[in-house]
């Protein structure tokens, strides 16, 4: 099947990858010839694990192309998916311009049966919005779909070919017995593929990112109440997981999420309830709670040192939203390096892949580190923001021999409270009964 993918951001490039590891004949467009020109050389400018050789080994193969050239790619598509970028507006809605403008290149180009597949997230009513501006811009009727995409960035690939469920949203059946055959490799394991309407499409992935986000604020709320009355949050996690109406996936507590969906989805959703006259009270809850949740470990700092940061050197393991991506958007290290700099402190940072990504941002401001033991030079306290598996077993002895003084805020829970205070080391955590610090 011939697929043009519009936008070769992080949903384009790993769909479009994917389409083309199954088979099709794929052609990903992006206005930006510099990245269209580094794709071409096997260039990623993202991280995510394993799609390098993905989109190496379907380049190679023919199946894969880039092009910023729209009239040459467009006709004679089956589908052409749009995943170019909703970025938040100041008022928390969904900026649909760059969807809207990308709608307009493609439309004098749609052969008369191409499908035109939303992949953006976008607000409930984009997809008949596009719909009735296609009609205008071509004159005639044209299939519009829409087909929410739910990866988690650092297991992206595996995402997509072993997904949960694949989402549709169709006007007519025929759509949706073309999108069925194009997902049909990633679905042999019997996982369902739903068709529904338009909207409710478009609300699947904002309520299962909304749902996702309010599991992660409410058990980091519940951390932030045991750590006040000696309970342990990770007993107490145990204690409700195992009940299966709860469960226990996005229950870790921590210092917020980030990313380039929920903080983003949540407001988007408020501003949809509100244009609605939909007071959305949980969901304006849970964007607090994340936005104070990523002061945590500043405020632990700050009442540590008397509040008087200056001169302190603090050691930053974790920049990334997350491990396995080098995503920093909306990410908790970035406020704590902010309150840091502003109360005067000195900082030394490590990330295994998004330091670039930092420096970019800070500039000469911060200390780049290449490994994580040399963040520890002359640092008077370490702290852990982000929970990559190289951050896990470290040799303890060597970061009391390299720290000024043995103290540890854990902005993940990575280490046992009982063995930290055991070898000697203050050591806090989020919601732990055990804090020594």
């Amino acid at each position: 099947m011939k697929i043009v993918m519009i936008g070769t951001g992080y949903v384009g490039l790993v769909t479009g990858t994917c389409f083309a590891d199954s088979g099709n004949d794929v052609t990903c467009v992006d206005i930006d010839a510099v990245k269209v020109e580094r794709l071409q050389r096997g260039d990623i400018p993202i991280y995510e694990p394993g799609l390098v050789e993905l989109v190496v080994r379907n380049s190679q193969a023919g199946r894969l192309k880039f092009t910023n050239n729209t009239a040459e790619a467009v006709p004679d598509a089956v589908c052409v998916f749009l995943a170019v970028g909703t970025p938040q507006r100041d008022d928390g809605s969904a900026d649909l311009r760059i969807l809207w403008t990308a709608l307009e290149s493609i439309a004098p180009h749609l052969g008369k049966d191409a499908i035109v597949v939303i992949k953006s997230t976008v607000p409930v009513g984009t997809n008949a919005e596009t719909a009735r501006r296609l009609r205008e811009l071509t004159g005639r009727e044209v299939h519009v779909a829409s087909n929410p995409e739910f990866l988690k960035e650092g297991c992206a690939i595996e995402d997509f070919t072993k997904p949960d469920r694949v989402v549709v949203g169709v006007t007519c059946p025929e759509d949706a017995a073309v999108l069925l055959e194009l997902y049909k490799p990633f679905l042999r394991t019997e996982h369902p593929f739903l068709t529904m309407n338009l909207e409710s499409a478009e609300m699947t992935k904002y309520v299962a990112n909304c749902l996702l986000a309010t599991k992660i604020s409410f058990i980091n709320e519940m951390a932030n109440i045991c750590e006040k009355v000696g309970a342990d949050i990770n007993h107490v996690r145990k204690g409700i997981g195992h009940d299966q109406r709860i469960g226990f996936a996005f229950l870790f507590p921590g210092v917020g999420y980030g990313g380039s969906c929920f903080p983003k989805d949540v407001r988007a959703l408020v501003n949809v309830a509100e244009r609605n006259q939909i007071a959305p009270r949980i969901l304006e809850a849970v964007d607090r709670v994340n936005e104070a949740q990523k002061e945590v470990l500043f405020q632990k700092l700050n009442q540590h040192f008397a509040g008087n940061l200056a001169g302190r050197t603090v050691a930053i393991w974790g920049l990334a939203f997350k491990p396995r991506t080098d995503d920093i958007r909306e990410a908790p290290a970035l406020v704590l390096i902010d309150r840091l700099l502003e109360a005067g402190a000195i900082i030394r940072v490590h990330d295994p892949v998004a330091m670039e990504n930092v420096r970019k941002i800070y500039g000469s401001k911060l200390t780049y580190c290449p490994t994580p033991y040399e963040t520890l030079d002359e640092s008077d306290v370490l702290a852990i923001l982000t929970e990559w598996n190289e951050f896990r077993n470290p040799d303890f002895q060597v970061i009391r021999k390299k720290l000024r003084s043995p103290v540890i805020f854990d902005g993940r829970n990575l280490f046992d409270p009982a063995k930290m205070h055991e070898i000697g080391f203050l050591y806090s955590g989020i919601g732990l009964e055990s804090n020594s610090i």
